[in-house]
């Protein structure tokens, strides 16, 4: 038996061929990356609009002119008889040319409360340039003997103005000078302010001893004896009813003092 040698088959090499794309899908892929950029860059120039838009905006809104106070356009209502006319329109110029989105209505109001006669204020912008401002002022309810002229008081006493006389429609209020004068001048206004317009007018002076003895004398003559402020209200109320009724007709004197045992005569 004879042997033979086993044929050696050669095995294959690694290949040398190199793997190619084919043109179409490179294509593609070049295609899908520029419309990615072209996304983002889209997406970019949008965010840059819209944040220059908001920029303007907040520009023309805070610093524009075109929002800017106008002096001429400040509209000022409620003088009442003792604020000078122009004094608040002179605090408010200062702020003429400020936006009025940038103007601090809250420290305007702390200035123009400060103007004499001033009792409150309310302050409205008046797009887009103008500014209306709505006066309470200190009106005058007596006036109160002082260095040969008088004081004029408004309802809780603070001075409003100087007269050389009373003026028409208004009380003269006297009271010593004592340690208790702001009592009793206090006991004074109570009384005062809390008549109805129909007596309130026909007051003529009201004195003041202490601040629980305080007199009316109305214009027709006659005198109300009040007493203490205490219980005002019913005073008035019980006043009403004695002037009113038949039986008090010609009386000189109505003492309420005690309201729930008046006394007229």
């Amino acid at each position: 038996m004879s042997t033979g040698s086993v044929p050696v088959v050669p095995l294959p090499g690694p290949s040398t061929r190199v793997p190619t794309v084919s043109t179409g899908f490179a294509a593609r892929l070049a295609e899908k990356a520029a419309a990615r950029r072209h996304v983002l860059l889209r997406r970019a120039l949008w965010v840059v609009a819209g944040l220059l838009v908001v920029g303007a905006g907040v520009w023309g809104v805070f610093f524009s002119p075109a929002f800017a106070l106008d002096e001429d356009q400040v509209v000022v209502d409620g003088l009442g008889t003792v604020i000078a006319p122009g004094a608040v329109e002179k605090v408010v110029a200062v702020q003429a040319g400020t936006p009025l989105t940038r103007l601090d209505t809250v420290r305007l109001r702390a200035r123009i409360l400060e103007v004499p006669g001033v009792r409150d204020a309310t302050i409205v912008r008046d797009w887009p340039r103008g500014l209306t401002v709505d006066l309470v002022s200190r009106e005058p309810v007596a006036a109160v003997p002082e260095g040969g002229g008088f004081v004029l008081l408004d309802d809780e006493g603070v001075q409003v103005g100087r007269s050389t006389k009373v003026p028409d429609g208004l009380p003269e209020i006297t009271f010593p000078l004592d340690q208790d004068s702001r009592r009793t001048l206090a006991s004074a206004l109570i009384l005062l302010n809390a008549l109805p317009a129909k007596i309130a007018q026909d007051v003529r002076t009201i004195s003041a001893t202490s601040p629980d003895d305080v007199h009316m004398e109305l214009r027709g003559g006659a005198t109300v004896v009040w007493g203490s402020s205490a219980e005002a209200a019913l005073k008035v109320r019980v006043l009403e009813v004695l002037r009113s009724a038949k039986a008090s007709k010609g009386s000189k004197v109505f003492d309420v003092s005690a309201p729930n045992a008046p006394i007229t005569r």
